[in-house]
Formats: C-alpha cells, structure tokens, sequence
C-alpha cells in the first residue's frame, strides 16, 4: 500500500456540491478519501465548507483558484487557504489562445512567480495544472517547460495531470520524472473512471515513487460510467486494488 495520501478533486462531483457540500464530502469520507481539493465551495461559503471537511474528518490537499481571484483578491485567496489549512494554491487552467508565443508563456511564468513570492510569505506553494496543450512545442520547447523555465521552483510547482500528458502526447511516467520534485501534488486521472482509459497507471506510480516527495495522489473524474459519486468511489476502489490507497 502507497503510504501517499489520497483526495479528490471536487470538480469530479461538482453537481452534487452545489446541493449538498457537506453531505458530499462526508460520503467520500466514507469510501475512504483522506481528503478533497476544492474547485469552490458549493452550496456554502469557505467558512462552512471547512467546517464540513474538517466534520467529516477529511483534510484539503489543495484548493484550485482561478488566476483571475489571484490577481483581483490575492488576501481573499490567502485568507481562505488559511481557513481551509491548505499549504497549497493550483491555478488550473490558462486560456489557450493566450500561450501561443514563447513570449506570452514567459509572462505567465512570471507573472506566476510572484503571485507564488505573495503566498510563500503565509506558508502557501504555489502550482500550475496542466492540460493537453501546454505540451505543444513552441521554438523546441513545450507551452509547459516555458511557463516553469521563467518562474523559480520555490515560487511555481508543476501539477501533474497524467492523462492530460498521455493525450497531449507525451509519457505520463517520463513528464513526472523529468519534473521531480517539482511535483508535489499528482492528477490521476483517466478517459472515465480509473483504469478504463489509456494511462498506463504502474510505470506512473514508479515515477511517483522514484522522484520522492509527492504529498497527494488527487483522484479526478471528469467522464463517467456511472453517478459522479459512484465514479469517485470506483476510482478509489481501483486505486486500493493497484495497492496505492
């Protein structure tokens, strides 16, 4: 058994937290999550969404905020993490249309480096979420390694998504390893639930397992088979048969 605690990002049952944030995070208590990353708060504010997590005995593995927050309510974003005991930010996505010169990226990485300087100062790392198209090359570089080669380590962490990195073309396992520890916080993830799509799960725990230093596996679902609930369940079920949770 991985001893590599295990959450869930909320985006996964997003429909469910917007009727019922506490009655949701306490169902996934019981199949076993150790924790929730937040996409927003549902159907309550921080303050209540924190007393749901910590009532059903869960702790928060990150929160995903929005660069617009970071840039127009830094203190609001630094406020909520402290409420929520998170050390950890991720921006989770940056529009396409916007990273399509090696210039741009270079101002996103920087400008991430010092929203990343800003929450250091409170004890909060600061990540970036993959997708597929930040693996495209540009000049001989992918949109991804640009945005990190312009921002410090210490002030910009790397999210892995692997099923992004699989379908935008590159091998999970070798992403993360060329990563390292830059890496804190891995996205597992595939075409629906766990082991149903075409991520090749061992050679990724092998990397995890190589670089050290990853402190959650964040189980996400984005496609079902099932309920969104059941799909998060599922996925947790696979994930204690590969011997991870």
């Amino acid at each position: 058994m991985s001893h590599i605690p295990v959450s869930l990002q909320l985006w996964s049952v997003r429909d469910h937290i917007k009727t019922d944030f506490a009655a949701t995070v306490a169902a996934l208590a019981r199949f076993g999550y150790q924790g929730v990353e937040t996409a927003g708060y549902g159907n309550l504010d921080a303050a209540g969404a924190a007393a749901a997590i910590k009532s059903a005995g869960l702790k928060v593995s990150g929160m995903h905020v929005g660069i617009d927050a970071l840039r127009a309510s830094p203190n609001t974003v630094i406020a909520d993490a402290l409420l929520l005991g998170s050390q950890d930010v991720i921006v989770p996505w940056f529009p396409k249309a916007l990273l399509a010169t090696s210039a741009a990226c270079a101002a996103l990485g920087e400008e991430l480096a010092a929203h990343g300087r800003r929450l250091a100062a409170h004890g909060i790392r600061l990540h970036y979420h993959n997708h597929d198209f930040e693996l495209a090359k540009i000049e001989g570089r992918t949109v991804f390694e640009r945005i990190l080669d312009a921002a410090p380590p210490a002030h910009l962490l790397c999210q892995a998504d692997v099923y992004w990195v699989k379908v935008g073309g590159d091998d999970p396992a070798s992403f993360i390893r060329r990563q390292g520890r830059r890496i804190r916080l891995v996205h597992l993830k595939d075409e629906k639930e766990l082991g149903t799509g075409p991520v090749d799960f061992p050679s990724v725990f092998a990397a995890i397992d190589s670089i050290g230093g990853v402190d959650w596996q964040v189980i996400e679902v984005e496609k079902y088979n099932h309920d969104p609930l059941e799909s998060a369940r599922l996925s947790l079920e696979q994930l204690k048969k590969w011997g991870r949770a």
